[in-house]
């Protein structure tokens, strides 16, 4: 993907529009910035090889369109004073994060994406509105409080009968912006740990998936997958993702819940707990699928998977390293 140099055009301007966005001193700035990511998004969306491609780039575009359109509403409402601005840009920002209940054109999104974009959807592409959302997350208080609950149920609930790895992995994203709109409202700091796990996690999932060109459930039990060394790195993602103690998903979840639990936000934290485990509950059938349904290994094959990869350590390393820094963070934090 990212090898044709169109491509990395257009990925270079998408960078520079977040960029501009999350750094701009004006809303109308951080508007340009947010039409120019938008713009650039979309050639990356488009694929010759994907059918589905031009469905999801046309409801992806749609759905932006309308939150920018939004958000100068919200601007121009600012300017004359009405009090209801701060709840309208939010509203903007939130659709074009994908947080529920204004989630709807996510997953449809996603199931036309291949795994690279998936990536660039589920991550860089929230950063822009996240930052926005932290300089007007006071003035909208009220609504954040419904958002959170909403986004951790709907990202659990929605997961558990999807069978497309797209549209489970898009849910997952939507249970995850709960948990980082938490951390926003406790701290920048806490929510960009958060994001960068959440980033590293993912993206480690979706690269597994891509390089297997696994889309579908059946897919991970094809004989393909039969492979007790990349079902381990399946695995450990997954429950890493999860937040399963003691992984390294688990390090900046474990944070969010005692800085809610020692403020004002309380409550929160039992929807929050509530979706990881049924977030969890799905995670574990994706892996006990691929060791339970596994098939008899020739001797050849048991030979090929003695070889890891260099990536394939790292990946491991990269989501087992939450047992290294679990008494470290206990003893800072307790």
């Amino acid at each position: 993907m990212f090898l044709i140099p169109s491509h990395i055009l257009f990925f270079s301007t998408l960078m520079f529009g977040m960029m501009m966005a999350a750094s701009s001193s004006s809303w109308f700035t951080a508007w340009m910035g947010l039409e120019l990511n938008l713009l650039s998004f979309i050639p990356l969306i488009s694929s010759e090889t994907n059918q589905f491609s031009s469905e999801a780039s046309l409801k992806y575009f749609l759905t932006q369109a309308l939150a920018s359109a939004m958000i100068l509403l919200a601007s121009s409402a600012m300017v004359a004073g009405v009090l209801f601005h701060s709840y309208l840009l939010s509203i903007a920002l939130l659709i074009k994060m994908g947080a529920a209940p204004f989630h709807m054109w996510f997953p449809m999104v996603a199931e036309g994406l291949g795994w690279l974009q998936f990536i660039i959807l589920s991550t860089i592409q929230k950063i822009a509105p996240m930052t926005l959302l932290s300089y007007v997350i006071d003035s909208s208080y009220w609504l954040i409080m419904l958002i959170i609950p909403a986004s951790a149920l709907v990202g659990a609930l929605g997961g558990i009968n999807q069978l497309m790895l797209r549209k489970l992995m898009a849910y997952s994203s939507i249970g995850h912006t709960a948990w980082m709109l938490s951390a926003l409202l406790i701290s920048e700091t806490l929510w960009l740990t958060y994001f960068l796990v959440y980033c590293l996690t993912s993206a480690t999932i979706a690269l597994f998936f891509f390089h297997k060109q696994a889309y579908h459930l059946n897919h991970l039990i094809s004989t393909s997958f039969q492979n007790t060394t990349q079902n381990c790195i399946m695995y450990t993602s997954l429950l890493s993702l999860g937040g399963l103690p003691p992984f390294t998903g688990f390090i900046p979840k474990w944070i969010t819940i005692q800085e809610i639990s020692s403020s004002t936000y309380t409550f929160l934290a039992f929807f929050l707990i509530l979706g990881t485990l049924i977030n969890l509950y799905y995670y574990l059938r994706l892996t006990l699928n691929s060791f339970m349904m596994s098939s008899s290994m020739l001797k050849w094959q048991f030979l090929m998977e003695s070889k890891t990869s260099m990536i394939t350590t790292f990946m491991i390393f990269l989501n087992l390293t939450g047992l290294l820094m679990s008494p470290i963070v206990y003893m800072f934090t307790s």
